[in-house]
């Protein structure tokens, strides 16, 4: 199995300004996930970039970067644009690993990719870990997943779902609910046409563009995974807290 590794990284945030460039332990945030992904054996691991700064701190650094144009309206299409400058097309599998993930599990990354060939019938993956405590299961900052008897994906939300009905207030449905990481695999012919498919109406209700997905009826497999993520970096105090790991 060969795949390839993308990192989207855009310079500006509000909460965390030039957050791809952020410190970490010696090296950019944006370098530390290159450098952790590459671990997951992927046949390449490239940064899709929105601006020069980016581009110059990952060669510096002998990571593969690309540039992109600024103005995509979300990570998928800036994803698009640098399959079709990579030449990435039809069956090439690929994985999006978010700039801001240092922490994440290279295990997991190559658990995408391998569920693409392992799932003919999906043109995207995915992962989830069971949630175990009630703040989470209530937060709509956590978004839930439910999966079919085959393990693709029915519905996304940030609701509390599945609702336990005849429950005591307050308690955690049986199984665990499943809280959806974002990292995602994808067939790069289906991701470079994701752009030009008619928005949903579920995924502007949401916030949650992977519904556009389910909404055109296309399938996503979806891994459990035992455990939660590492840490991202949103803010400041994220920031800090793995700076204190890597130090």
């Amino acid at each position: 199995m060969t795949f390839s590794v993308l990192i989207p990284a855009r310079l500006a945030s509000t909460r965390l300004p030039n957050k791809p460039l952020a410190d970490i332990g010696g090296l950019p945030m944006v370098v530390r996930v290159a450098q952790r992904a590459a671990e997951a054996g992927a046949a390449r691991v490239v940064v899709a970039a929105d601006d020069a700064r980016i581009v110059a701190a990952c060669e510096h650094h002998e990571v593969d970067a690309v540039l992109t144009r600024r103005d995509h309206p979300s990570g998928s299409d800036r994803l698009a644009e640098a399959c079709a400058l990579l030449g990435l097309d039809g069956d090439d599998r690929v994985v999006n690993v978010q700039g801001d993930e240092p922490l994440i599990d290279p295990a997991l990354v190559r658990r995408c990719a391998e569920l693409l060939d392992e799932r003919p019938d999906c043109v995207m993956s995915t992962a989830a870990h069971p949630i175990d405590n009630e703040p989470d299961y209530a937060n709509p900052n956590v978004v839930k997943v439910v999966l079919d008897r085959e393990g693709r994906a029915l519905y996304f939300t940030r609701a509390s779902i599945p609702c336990w009905r005849d429950g005591p207030r307050g308690a955690l449905p049986s199984p665990a609910p499943l809280r959806h990481m974002g990292l995602y695999g994808y067939r790069a012919g289906f991701l470079r046409r994701f752009p030009q498919m008619e928005p949903a109406p579920l995924e502007h209700l949401e916030a949650l563009e992977q519904l556009r997905v389910l909404w055109h009826g296309e399938r996503i497999a979806v891994h459990v995974s035992d455990s939660a993520p590492g840490a991202g970096v949103d803010t400041p105090e994220d920031l800090a807290r793995v700076r204190a790991l890597f130090a």
